[in-house]
C-alpha cells in the first residue's frame, strides 16, 4: 500500500464511519460473527440447564443417589455446571462483547487509538479486559492480506506498526475486517491517509448507519484521559 504520507493512487472513501470533523475520525471495526448463533445458543443452553436442574426437585432424588450411584451424583453436578457455562459463554458473547470495536484517528495529534477487546472464546468465568493502544500515524504502514478463518473470508486490512524511521514492524492490528474484493479496502487506506494529510476528503461512507447486526445496544467504553485526548487538539 501507498505509504501514509505519501500520494494516493486511489479515490478515497469510508466503508462505515462513526463521527468524522476536522480534529478526529472514527471507525467501527465490525466483526462477521453469526450473532443470531449466539441467540440459539442461550436458548438451548438455558432449556437444557433448566430441565437437567428440574430432577432436583424430584422427592428423595439427592438421598437416592448418594446411596445409590454416588459417580453419577457427581457428574449429575457436573453436567449442570458445563451447561451453565456454555450458557453464560453465549450470554457474554451476545450481551457484553461491543460488536464495532472502533478505531479514532486524531490529525490534529497525528495519533490513532485502537480500542480492542478481548474475549475468551471457551472461559466464561475468566476476564474478557478491554485495552486501548495508542500509535504514532507516521509509524503506520497499511497491509491487503487475503484470509479464509471460519468468520472471515477475503481481503482484510491491516495496519502494520514499524519501530520509528524504519520498516521493522513490531505488532499489527486489523483495521477493517475481510471483505470480497480489496477495492474498498485500498479507498478506506487513501481516505484515511488523506485525511490525516489535512486534505478534503468524502464524507460519506459506503454504509450508513449502523448494520441490524450491531444492535441492541453498543457498550464500547473508553478510559476518561483517552476518551478526552483522542478527541482533543493539543
Amino acid at each position: 500500500m501507498p505509504g501514509n504520507k505519501e500520494p494516493q493512487t486511489v479515490i478515497g472513501q469510508l466503508i462505515w464511519v462513526t463521527e468524522i470533523n476536522d480534529i478526529w475520525l472514527e471507525i467501527p471495526r465490525y466483526e462477521n460473527i453469526m450473532w443470531g448463533i449466539g441467540w440459539l445458543g442461550i436458548i438451548s443452553m438455558f432449556i437444557s440447564f433448566l430441565l437437567g436442574a428440574g430432577f432436583s426437585f424430584i422427592p428423595g432424588f439427592f438421598y437416592k443417589m448418594i446411596l445409590s450411584d454416588f459417580m453419577f451424583f457427581i457428574s449429575y453436578f457436573l453436567s449442570l455446571f458445563v451447561i451453565f457455562s456454555l450458557f453464560l459463554l453465549q450470554f457474554r458473547m451476545v450481551f457484553l462483547v461491543p460488536r464495532d470495536q472502533p478505531i479514532r484517528f486524531n490529525r490534529k495529534r497525528q495519533k490513532v487509538y485502537v480500542f480492542d477487546y478481548h474475549r475468551n472464546h471457551w472461559n466464561p468465568w475468566g476476564k474478557w479486559p478491554a485495552t486501548v493502544k495508542v500509535f504514532d500515524w507516521a509509524d503506520i504502514h497499511g497491509e491487503i492480506g487475503h484470509e479464509a478463518d471460519r468468520y472471515d473470508q477475503g481481503f482484510r486490512l491491516y495496519c502494520a506498526v514499524c519501530k520509528p524511521g524504519t520498516r521493522e514492524v513490531s505488532e499489527r492490528f486489523i483495521l477493517n475486517q475481510a471483505m470480497s474484493h480489496p477495492e474498498p479496502q485500498r479507498r478506506l487506506w487513501s481516505h484515511l491517509c488523506q485525511y490525516m494529510q489535512h486534505k478534503p476528503v468524502v464524507m460519506d461512507p459506503v454504509y450508513p448507519g449502523r448494520p441490524d447486526n450491531w444492535k441492541p445496544r453498543k457498550n464500547v467504553g473508553w478510559p476518561e484521559d483517552l476518551e478526552r485526548e483522542s478527541i482533543t487538539a493539543p
